[in-house]
């Protein structure tokens, strides 16, 4: 019987990446920013929820995984950085946006390395 997590389009830590990014991605929308704020959230949600769909994909890829953590860790700090702390409901996004990212990549790093070693016969 196949590994479930081995085929495209199951794994539930990819799906949850690709809602997180949509969700940072569109919630300037609905919240006040400034344009340092939207930008920087639209265009982080916007990699976060790619990079969830390549992983969805394509399983065996680990680096995904790891530049979720990385993508994570850029939101939560992005309203320091950008700014935008003043804007409570996209500083606050961002930053439950950005930790929950880093821990959903940090739990898949185990299962895309294990799928990586069965697909490529580690």
């Amino acid at each position: 019987m196949a590994d479930v997590s081995a085929r495209p389009w199951t794994r539930p830590h990819d799906w949850a990446e690709v809602v997180l990014g949509a969700v940072l991605a569109l919630s300037p929308l609905w919240m006040g920013t400034d344009n340092a704020a939207m930008w920087t959230m639209i265009v982080l949600g916007a990699l976060i929820a790619l990079d969830g769909l390549v992983s969805l994909a394509m399983p065996g890829l680990i680096y995904g995984e790891g530049l979720q953590v990385v993508l994570g860790a850029l939101a939560f700090i992005s309203p320091w950085v950008m700014t935008y702390t003043e804007f409570d409901g996209a500083a606050w996004t961002s930053w439950i946006v950005g930790a929950l990212t880093v821990l959903a990549g940090a739990a898949a790093l185990p299962v895309a390395n294990s799928v990586h070693r069965t697909v490529r016969g580690h």
